[in-house]
């Protein structure tokens, strides 16, 4: 099971740099980051935290997609704190470079575990960024560039998942397939979208996924809270 689990990951991200980098080739408009960038602070520890990685040539920060789904989730908690952490990674075309996002996201969420162990965390990406939440919600196990699996116990602290333009859902392999995620996932695909879904031929669909799915994401993920 572990090997099947690291196929789907190592899949996943090489299907979206490979697609999102033949089919995307102009630079999609990316927000600054939403919240800091840097580590929580146990002293400041906010009530939720989102850990989201940005899509394939975003510039470093949540990106267009994540900055939107914080935006529409901090409208939807009752007045909770929302933090952000913009995963750190290169989002570039080399799809081995993912990797180094997983890392990262890993690292700072068992940062937050340890830190902040009341925040509820919710974890996001689009594009090669939600391959990167694949690997890390898939892989129990070091794999090809990823070293810092997450601990058996990251559910525990984990509230949901939300997945934009996800390309594992284009090989049927959605989070919401997941075993341990399913019921705390949503995995959002425009309808022509060519990275997450078979013979999706629209890439304005695959870029399309605010303020609609955003918003709806946020909804799913509010009521996980």
């Amino acid at each position: 099971m572990p090997l099947d689990l690291v196929r789907r990951a190592l899949v996943a991200v090489a299907a979206a740099t490979l697609t999102a980098g033949a089919l995307l080739v102009a630079p999609v408009a990316a927000t600054s980051p939403v919240g800091g960038l840097g580590t929580a602070s146990a002293a400041d520890c906010p009530d939720i935290e989102v850990v989201f990685a940005r899509g394939t040539d975003e510039a470093p920060g949540l990106g267009r997609i994540g900055g939107a789904f914080v935006d529409s989730l901090r409208g939807k908690v009752g007045g909770r704190s929302v933090g952000a952490y913009a995963v750190n990674y290169p989002a570039s075309y080399d799809f081995l470079a993912a990797a180094a996002g997983a890392n990262d996201a890993s690292a700072h969420i068992q940062y937050m575990i340890g830190a902040c162990p009341t925040t509820r965390l919710v974890l996001g990406g689009y594009s090669q960024g939600a391959a990167v939440v694949d690997v890390i919600a898939a892989v129990p196990i070091p794999a090809i560039g990823f070293t810092n699996p997450l601990p058996p116990n990251t559910p525990d602290f984990v509230a949901g998942i939300a997945v934009f333009g996800n390309p594992s859902a284009k090989l049927g392999l959605p989070l919401t397939t997941s075993p341990v995620w399913a019921g705390r996932s949503i995995d959002l695909c425009n309808f022509d979208d060519p990275v997450c879904q078979l013979n999706g031929e629209s890439v304005p669909a695959h870029r399309a996924y605010a303020p609609g799915p955003t918003d709806q994401a946020a909804g799913f993920i509010a009521g996980l809270l």
